[in-house]
């Protein structure tokens, strides 16, 4: 040992008045060799930690303890089946600190809950899950039958034949895919390289439309969601103006100077609408505000228009 320090951290130290008629060090400092974990060693008590094989229950709130859950649990032996020792673990439930007592069954090789929990059951189909289905208790008990045994064993060996093809297939596959370590990483690579490619097209695209963010790629739902969408077109807005010439135009048959005026007339109506509906377009779109000073002028230009007229 290089220092004293270090020669009592690894318990290589003895004192001076240590003699080696008095046993080890534990027996001459009076402790167990497992310190704190040995404090009931007396009652038979042995501090361990203990993980929990399976999902339980809590009884006092009903709160799930997942399996692999770690306590510090009481060790203790409180029976035999046969020559083999029979274990109790009690431990606190971290949540309530209900007192959980689990006991080992060596008979069906598993773990027992006493008391203070109950254990999750969770039940699948064997074909969904993709697995075998283990006997029940009455065929292990016949599969001491030697003929049902033979029988038995029979079955598994067609099983095995029907199903060899398949694994052997899914075995060369997995070799196949497998077996080339470069190939593997070109292939990651060369996908890790078209998504960055499809990112930077989708975010140039996003500029050229003025959008400070990605858009998403197009769906079936999102298109379906457009074509519902209709804009009106030139032609609606071309119907709808003559529309309002013909509202606007009288129903009586006047002369020819009346009805050159008339023309001449829905003209100016036309022309004023489109004044307007242009002035509305730049105010929706943030150019100008109108004032009362250019509604006077307006106003006025129309009364004077309606003179000459």
């Amino acid at each position: 040992m290089s220092s004293l320090a270090a020669a009592r951290a690894d318990n290589f130290y003895y004192p001076p008045e240590w003699d080696p008629s008095q046993g080890s060090l534990n027996k001459f400092h009076g402790q167990h060799a497992l310190r704190e974990r040995a404090r009931k060693i007396d009652q038979g008590i042995l501090i361990i930690r203990f993980e929990m094989p399976f999902h339980i229950w809590c009884g006092g709130c009903n709160s799930m303890i997942a399996k692999g859950v770690r306590f510090n649990a009481e060790k203790k032996q409180v029976g035999n089946y046969y020559s083999t020792k029979i274990w109790s673990f009690t431990m606190k439930s971290p949540c309530c600190k209900q007192e959980i007592v689990i006991q080992t069954d060596p008979k069906n090789c598993e773990y027992v809950i006493i008391s203070g929990a109950q254990k999750k059951v969770e039940e699948f189909d064997v074909e969904d899950a993709e697995t075998l289905e283990l006997p029940a208790d009455e065929e292990r008990g016949k599969l001491a039958d030697p003929f049902y045994r033979l029988e038995h064993q029979e079955e598994d060996l067609q099983k095995k034949k029907e199903a060899e093809p398949v694994l052997v297939r899914l075995q060369r596959v997995s070799d196949a895919r497998h077996s080339d370590d470069y190939a593997l990483n070109k292939a990651l690579r060369a996908k890790l390289r078209g998504q960055k490619k499809r990112v930077a097209e989708e975010e140039a695209g996003c500029r050229k439309m003025g959008l400070g963010i990605r858009l998403l790629p197009a769906t079936e739902e999102d298109a379906a969601a457009a074509s519902h969408v209709k804009f009106s077109s030139k032609f609606d807005r071309n119907r709808k103006d003559k529309r309002a010439m013909i509202k606007s135009a009288s129903i009586f048959s006047d002369a020819t100077g009346s009805s050159m005026s008339n023309k001449k007339r829905l003209e100016l109506e036309s022309k004023r609408r489109k004044i307007r509906a242009a002035a509305a377009s730049n105010l929706l779109a943030g150019g100008f505000k109108p004032s009362s000073w250019s509604q006077s002028t307006a106003s006025k230009g129309a009364s004077v228009a309606a003179r000459k007229i």
